[in-house]
C-alpha cells in the first residue's frame, strides 16, 4: 500500500471530528444489585452520575467548559466503557454468573425519563474488567437532554438478563462501570 493511501486512510477518521478540548480521567460509578431485586428476569441497577466522590463527571465538564471560555462543548463521546464485578460480591464470582446473555449501559435522564444507549456487551464472563462497544452519540440528544448531560442530570443505569445463578437468594453484587470521556469544541 502506497504511503499517501495509508495516511489517508490513518486521518480519515479525524476529519470534521473538531477539536478535542478536555478528556476525563476514569470515572467509575458503583453499582449494587441483589438477586431479590431482580425483576421479570432483568437485573438493573442505577446511580447518579455525580454520586461518586468528588463528582468526576462535573470536574470533566467544568474543564471542558473553561477550554471554551464558558461555552458547552458542541459534543461529548464516550472513549470507553468497561464493566467489572466488585471484589465485595457474595454469591457470584463471576459476571457469566450474574447475567445470562446481553448487558447494557444506558443513561436516563432525569426530567425526561428519556433513555440514551451508552454501550453494550454479549455474555461477559470473568470478573473483570470487560470492554463494553460504545454505543452513546451525544449528537443523538434533543437540546434539553445534551444540556441536561453536560449538567450530570442523568442516572446510569446498568441491566441484563438475569443468569439461573443469580436467581438463586442470598446474591448480592457490587459492579463498577468505569467511562472515559472526550469534550470537542
Amino acid at each position: 500500500m502506497n504511503r499517501f493511501l495509508l495516511l489517508m486512510l490513518c486521518t480519515l477518521p479525524l476529519i470534521g471530528c473538531g477539536d478535542p478540548v478536555s478528556s476525563s480521567a476514569l470515572i467509575g460509578i458503583n453499582l449494587k444489585a441483589k438477586s431479590s431485586d431482580t425483576a421479570n428476569g432483568t437485573v438493573t441497577a442505577q446511580k447518579s452520575i455525580g454520586s461518586e466522590s468528588g463528582n468526576p463527571f462535573k470536574v470533566f465538564v467544568d474543564d471542558a467548559r473553561r477550554e471554551l471560555d464558558g461555552k458547552s462543548p458542541s459534543r461529548v463521546e464516550l472513549t470507553s466503557l468497561t464493566l467489572t464485578l466488585g471484589a465485595g460480591s457474595v454469591g457470584v464470582a463471576s459476571l457469566s454468573e450474574v447475567f445470562n446473555d446481553r448487558v447494557e449501559v444506558v443513561f436516563l435522564m432525569n426530567e425526561s425519563n428519556n433513555t440514551y444507549a451508552a454501550g453494550h456487551v454479549a455474555g461477559p464472563s470473568g470478573s473483570g474488567p470487560v470492554a463494553m462497544e460504545v454505543d452513546f452519540n451525544s449528537e443523538a440528544l434533543p437540546a434539553a437532554d445534551y444540556t441536561r448531560f453536560l449538567d450530570g442530570k442523568f442516572n446510569v443505569v446498568l441491566r441484563g438478563s438475569a443468569a439461573p445463578t443469580f436467581m438463586r437468594p442470598g446474591a448480592d453484587v457490587d459492579f463498577q462501570t468505569t467511562f472515559s470521556f472526550t469534550a470537542f469544541k
